[in-house]
Protein backbone atom coordinates (compact mmCIF):
# COMPACT_ATOMS: atom_id res chain seq x y z
CA UNK A 1 0.00 0.00 0.00
CA UNK A 2 1.44 3.42 -0.93
CA UNK A 3 1.85 6.12 1.72
CA UNK A 4 -1.15 8.19 0.52
CA UNK A 5 -3.46 5.18 0.59
CA UNK A 6 -2.16 4.19 4.00
CA UNK A 7 -2.78 7.70 5.29
CA UNK A 8 -6.33 7.76 3.89
CA UNK A 9 -7.04 4.41 5.52
CA UNK A 10 -5.73 5.74 8.84
CA UNK A 11 -7.96 8.81 8.60
CA UNK A 12 -10.95 6.63 7.74
CA UNK A 13 -10.32 4.51 10.82
CA UNK A 14 -9.96 7.64 12.93
CA UNK A 15 -13.24 9.08 11.73
CA UNK A 16 -14.95 5.74 12.27
CA UNK A 17 -13.65 5.66 15.83
CA UNK A 18 -14.97 9.13 16.48
CA UNK A 19 -18.30 8.15 15.02
CA UNK A 20 -18.55 5.23 17.41
CA UNK A 21 -18.64 7.81 20.19
CA UNK A 22 -21.14 9.94 18.27
CA UNK A 23 -18.61 12.67 17.57
CA UNK A 24 -19.41 14.81 14.53
CA UNK A 25 -17.58 13.45 11.53
CA UNK A 26 -18.53 9.81 11.85
CA UNK A 27 -21.03 9.69 9.01
CA UNK A 28 -21.74 5.98 9.35
CA UNK A 29 -22.74 6.18 13.01
CA UNK A 30 -26.39 6.16 14.03
CA UNK A 31 -27.52 9.14 16.10
CA UNK A 32 -27.40 8.56 19.86
CA UNK A 33 -30.65 7.68 21.59
CA UNK A 34 -30.29 10.62 23.98
CA UNK A 35 -28.42 13.92 24.07
CA UNK A 36 -24.82 13.46 25.11
CA UNK A 37 -22.99 15.32 27.85
CA UNK A 38 -19.73 16.65 26.43
CA UNK A 39 -17.21 18.38 28.69
CA UNK A 40 -13.95 20.16 27.91
CA UNK A 41 -11.42 20.85 30.69
CA UNK A 42 -8.97 23.64 29.89
CA UNK A 43 -6.33 25.52 31.82
CA UNK A 44 -7.41 29.06 31.00
CA UNK A 45 -10.11 30.96 29.13
CA UNK A 46 -9.35 30.54 25.38
CA UNK A 47 -7.64 27.13 25.70
CA UNK A 48 -10.77 25.00 25.14
CA UNK A 49 -11.89 27.30 22.34
CA UNK A 50 -8.50 26.87 20.65
CA UNK A 51 -8.23 23.11 21.05
CA UNK A 52 -11.77 21.92 20.40
CA UNK A 53 -14.05 24.93 19.88
CA UNK A 54 -15.24 23.67 16.53
CA UNK A 55 -16.01 20.22 17.90
CA UNK A 56 -17.93 21.68 20.85
CA UNK A 57 -19.95 23.85 18.46
CA UNK A 58 -20.72 20.82 16.30
CA UNK A 59 -21.96 18.88 19.31
CA UNK A 60 -24.15 21.79 20.38
CA UNK A 61 -25.61 22.10 16.89
CA UNK A 62 -26.67 18.45 17.11
CA UNK A 63 -28.55 19.10 20.35
CA UNK A 64 -25.97 17.71 22.77
CA UNK A 65 -25.02 19.44 26.03
CA UNK A 66 -21.59 21.07 25.82
CA UNK A 67 -19.87 22.31 28.97
CA UNK A 68 -16.50 24.04 29.28
CA UNK A 69 -14.63 23.75 32.57
CA UNK A 70 -11.95 26.41 33.00
CA UNK A 71 -9.44 25.32 35.63
CA UNK A 72 -8.53 28.99 36.24
CA UNK A 73 -9.96 32.36 35.29
CA UNK A 74 -6.71 33.49 33.66
CA UNK A 75 -5.90 35.78 36.58
CA UNK A 76 -2.33 36.47 35.46
CA UNK A 77 -3.16 36.95 31.80
CA UNK A 78 -3.56 40.74 31.61
CA UNK A 79 -0.45 42.81 32.40
CA UNK A 80 -1.14 45.79 34.62
CA UNK A 81 -4.34 44.33 36.05
CA UNK A 82 -4.81 42.83 39.49
CA UNK A 83 -5.70 39.16 39.74
CA UNK A 84 -9.29 40.06 40.60
CA UNK A 85 -9.60 42.55 37.74
CA UNK A 86 -8.15 40.13 35.20
CA UNK A 87 -10.36 37.32 36.49
CA UNK A 88 -13.49 39.42 36.02
CA UNK A 89 -12.51 40.46 32.49
CA UNK A 90 -11.48 37.02 31.34
CA UNK A 91 -14.45 35.28 32.94
CA UNK A 92 -16.78 37.58 31.02
CA UNK A 93 -14.89 36.87 27.80
CA UNK A 94 -15.11 33.12 28.43
CA UNK A 95 -18.83 33.35 29.10
CA UNK A 96 -19.37 35.16 25.81
CA UNK A 97 -17.16 32.69 23.93
CA UNK A 98 -19.18 29.79 25.31
CA UNK A 99 -22.43 31.50 24.32
CA UNK A 100 -21.16 31.74 20.76
CA UNK A 101 -20.25 28.04 20.73
CA UNK A 102 -23.50 26.94 22.37
CA UNK A 103 -21.70 25.78 25.51
CA UNK A 104 -22.03 26.44 29.23
CA UNK A 105 -19.01 27.73 31.21
CA UNK A 106 -17.94 26.44 34.61
CA UNK A 107 -14.96 27.65 36.64
CA UNK A 108 -13.05 25.16 38.79
CA UNK A 109 -11.60 27.73 41.19
CA UNK A 110 -7.85 27.36 40.76
CA UNK A 111 -5.51 30.33 40.20
CA UNK A 112 -3.62 31.02 36.98
CA UNK A 113 0.05 30.22 37.55
CA UNK A 114 -0.58 28.49 40.88
CA UNK A 115 -2.52 25.40 39.82
CA UNK A 116 -2.19 22.32 41.98
CA UNK A 117 -2.33 18.61 41.30
CA UNK A 118 -3.08 17.06 44.67
CA UNK A 119 -5.51 14.53 46.13
CA UNK A 120 -7.78 17.40 47.18
CA UNK A 121 -7.76 19.04 43.76
CA UNK A 122 -8.20 15.68 42.05
CA UNK A 123 -11.27 14.96 44.17
CA UNK A 124 -12.69 18.43 43.42
CA UNK A 125 -12.49 17.98 39.66
CA UNK A 126 -13.73 14.40 39.87
CA UNK A 127 -16.83 15.60 41.73
CA UNK A 128 -17.38 18.39 39.24
CA UNK A 129 -17.18 15.97 36.31
CA UNK A 130 -19.36 13.41 38.04
CA UNK A 131 -22.06 16.07 38.42
CA UNK A 132 -21.93 16.63 34.65
CA UNK A 133 -22.29 12.88 33.99
CA UNK A 134 -20.14 13.13 30.85
CA UNK A 135 -20.12 10.81 27.88
CA UNK A 136 -17.04 12.48 26.36
CA UNK A 137 -14.34 14.63 27.98
CA UNK A 138 -11.69 16.65 26.17
CA UNK A 139 -8.60 18.08 27.84
CA UNK A 140 -5.03 19.19 27.16
CA UNK A 141 -2.40 16.81 25.87
CA UNK A 142 -0.16 16.27 28.94
CA UNK A 143 3.16 17.00 27.19
CA UNK A 144 2.86 20.78 27.30
CA UNK A 145 5.21 23.58 28.26
CA UNK A 146 2.60 25.38 30.39
CA UNK A 147 2.20 24.03 33.96
CA UNK A 148 -1.50 24.96 34.08
CA UNK A 149 -2.13 22.91 30.94
CA UNK A 150 -0.28 20.00 32.50
CA UNK A 151 -2.41 20.31 35.63
CA UNK A 152 -5.69 20.37 33.71
CA UNK A 153 -4.64 17.29 31.76
CA UNK A 154 -3.53 15.26 34.76
CA UNK A 155 -6.56 16.17 36.87
CA UNK A 156 -8.92 15.18 34.05
CA UNK A 157 -6.99 11.96 33.50
CA UNK A 158 -7.22 11.08 37.19
CA UNK A 159 -10.96 11.74 37.11
CA UNK A 160 -11.25 9.43 34.10
CA UNK A 161 -9.38 6.68 35.92
CA UNK A 162 -11.52 6.92 39.04
CA UNK A 163 -14.92 7.58 37.44
CA UNK A 164 -17.70 5.24 38.48
CA UNK A 165 -19.41 5.82 35.14
CA UNK A 166 -16.98 5.48 32.27
CA UNK A 167 -16.58 8.17 29.67
CA UNK A 168 -14.43 8.63 26.58
CA UNK A 169 -11.32 10.79 27.06
CA UNK A 170 -9.60 12.74 24.29
CA UNK A 171 -6.57 15.04 24.44
CA UNK A 172 -6.48 18.19 22.30
CA UNK A 173 -3.62 20.42 21.14
CA UNK A 174 -2.93 24.14 21.61
CA UNK A 175 -0.18 26.09 19.86
CA UNK A 176 1.57 22.91 18.79
CA UNK A 177 5.34 23.16 18.74
CA UNK A 178 5.37 25.94 21.33
CA UNK A 179 3.07 24.59 24.05
CA UNK A 180 1.74 21.18 22.97
CA UNK A 181 4.68 18.87 22.22
CA UNK A 182 4.96 15.42 20.63
CA UNK A 183 1.31 15.32 19.55
CA UNK A 184 0.39 12.60 17.03
CA UNK A 185 -3.39 12.47 16.41
CA UNK A 186 -5.45 9.32 16.52
CA UNK A 187 -8.72 11.02 15.53
CA UNK A 188 -9.96 14.03 13.59
CA UNK A 189 -13.17 16.04 13.49
CA UNK A 190 -14.13 18.00 10.38
CA UNK A 191 -14.92 21.49 11.70
CA UNK A 192 -15.13 23.23 8.34
CA UNK A 193 -18.74 24.25 8.98
CA UNK A 194 -17.93 25.48 12.51
CA UNK A 195 -14.86 27.58 11.76
CA UNK A 196 -16.73 30.89 11.82
CA UNK A 197 -18.21 30.11 15.24
CA UNK A 198 -14.81 29.10 16.54
CA UNK A 199 -13.21 32.29 15.27
CA UNK A 200 -15.94 34.41 16.82
CA UNK A 201 -15.48 32.64 20.14
CA UNK A 202 -11.73 33.22 20.11
CA UNK A 203 -12.15 36.83 19.06
CA UNK A 204 -14.33 37.31 22.15
CA UNK A 205 -11.12 36.99 24.16
CA UNK A 206 -10.15 40.58 23.43
CA UNK A 207 -7.74 40.84 26.35
CA UNK A 208 -5.75 37.98 24.78
CA UNK A 209 -5.89 39.41 21.25
CA UNK A 210 -7.95 36.47 20.10
CA UNK A 211 -8.03 37.70 16.51
CA UNK A 212 -4.23 37.38 16.39
CA UNK A 213 -4.41 33.89 17.92
CA UNK A 214 -6.72 32.90 15.08
CA UNK A 215 -4.45 34.30 12.35
CA UNK A 216 -1.13 33.15 13.75
CA UNK A 217 -1.99 29.76 15.21
CA UNK A 218 -5.52 28.43 14.93
CA UNK A 219 -6.08 28.91 11.21
CA UNK A 220 -2.70 27.38 10.38
CA UNK A 221 -3.32 24.32 12.56
CA UNK A 222 -6.90 23.79 11.33
CA UNK A 223 -5.70 23.82 7.73
CA UNK A 224 -2.75 21.54 8.49
CA UNK A 225 -4.94 19.00 10.29
CA UNK A 226 -7.52 19.41 7.55
CA UNK A 227 -4.97 18.36 4.94
CA UNK A 228 -4.17 15.29 7.02
CA UNK A 229 -7.87 14.40 7.21
CA UNK A 230 -8.79 15.40 3.65
CA UNK A 231 -11.09 18.30 4.61
CA UNK A 232 -10.80 22.08 4.62
CA UNK A 233 -10.44 22.41 8.39
CA UNK A 234 -10.10 19.86 11.18
CA UNK A 235 -9.37 19.53 14.87
CA UNK A 236 -7.17 16.65 15.95
CA UNK A 237 -7.25 14.53 19.08
CA UNK A 238 -5.49 11.69 20.83
CA UNK A 239 -7.90 9.08 22.12
CA UNK A 240 -7.05 7.46 25.46
CA UNK A 241 -7.63 3.72 25.41
CA UNK A 242 -8.49 1.89 28.61
CA UNK A 243 -6.67 -1.41 28.96
CA UNK A 244 -8.95 -4.17 30.13
CA UNK A 245 -7.61 -7.01 32.31
CA UNK A 246 -7.15 -10.28 30.43
CA UNK A 247 -10.07 -12.68 30.63
CA UNK A 248 -9.62 -15.62 32.94
CA UNK A 249 -9.32 -19.01 31.30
Amino acid sequence: MDSDSSRRAFVARSLAGLGALALPGGEASPPPARPLSVVCVGGHPDDPETGCGGTLAAYAELGHRATVVYLTRGERGIPGRSLAEAAAIRSAEATEACRLLGARPLFAGQIDGDTEVSPTRSAELARLLEAENPDVVFTHWPLDTHPDHQAASLLAFRAWLSARRRFALYFFEVNTGHQTLGFTPTDYVDVTAQRDKKRAALTAHRSQHGDEIVRQHVQVMEEFRGREAGVAGAEAFVRVARLEPPARL
